[in-house]
């Protein structure tokens, strides 16, 4: 059951991408034709250019400095909110989360003058900045769902032992938050690697990434080049996601063989 589960999710994942490769390499696909009539390297020639790499790379640092951002900003509002009980909770939570509930465009509108007037503009710190305002709440909710469920006796015991508040930190709470923080990061990295609009904004065209590669493919009409760009975009993450699952999975089996020892 869970094989025919796997091959299921397998499917629905693959399944999209095959237009995309038959775009990729499609020279001419007139209409109703099932397959393309002509063949071309038009598109292999585009993801192996230096354009597409540079913003390969400046996706992956982005998305990843944001992930790492977010995580180390979310992790001590996620223990405020998760472990302490005081008047006005709900309202942080819910004011935790207005950056999402409304439209990051009005929110980035409203702080360009900021960025502008600070620097920020047209930088990939500025970019890093600006979406830290969507990852940021999604960081501190899911961290503090974690932290709901933690039990501080394990800092206690460490304390009492002689562990201080940073070795404490290193050597309990994270790893007991561990695949939390993984899901956390994976989350944020993925919500920063697909952003395009905050990014044009603060971006001013300066800080190229590959949705706005893709975008600028897709405004073009050039097909083979969104197809092409569109699987350099998608497989990525499909890949980290994959390979992350399969590291929580182990990891879940090894605690589970460690508990019932």
């Amino acid at each position: 059951m869970r094989r025919l589960a796997a091959i299921a999710i397998a499917a629905a994942v693959i399944t999209p991408l095959v237009p995309l490769v038959l775009w990729s390499v499609a020279g001419s696909w007139p209409y109703p034709d099932l397959l393309p009539t002509d063949g071309t390297t038009r598109g292999l020639a585009i993801v192996a250019s230096s354009e597409s790499w540079h913003a390969l790379l400046s996706s992956t640092l982005i998305a990843t400095s944001v992930a790492v951002l977010a995580c180390a900003i979310g992790l001590p509002a996620g223990r405020v909110i998760g472990l302490h009980r005081f008047r006005g909770r709900r309202m942080v939570q819910f004011l935790l989360v207005t950056p999402v509930i409304v439209p990051g465009l009005a929110v980035t509108l409203g702080l360009q003058v900021f960025f502008i007037r600070w620097g920020l503009s047209e930088s990939a710190l500025g970019v890093v900045l600006v979406q830290l305002i969507l990852t940021v709440p999604y960081a501190a909710t899911i961290l503090g769902a974690a932290f709901d469920h933690f039990d501080v006796d394990l800092e206690r015991q460490a304390q009492v032992l002689g562990a201080g508040p940073w070795r404490t930190t290193a050597l309990v709470t994270i790893p007991v938050l561990a695949p939390a923080l993984a899901a956390t990061a994976l989350l944020t990295f993925l919500i920063s690697w697909s952003e395009y609009i905050l990014t044009l904004l603060i971006g001013g065209g300066q800080v190229q990434t590959l949705p706005l590669l893709l975008l600028s493919a897709i405004g073009s009409s050039d097909t083979t080049a969104a197809a092409a760009l569109g699987l350099l975009v998608v497989i990525p993450p499909v890949l980290l996601v994959a390979v992350a699952a399969r590291v929580l999975r182990l990891r879940g089996g090894m605690l589970m063989g460690v508990a019932r020892t």
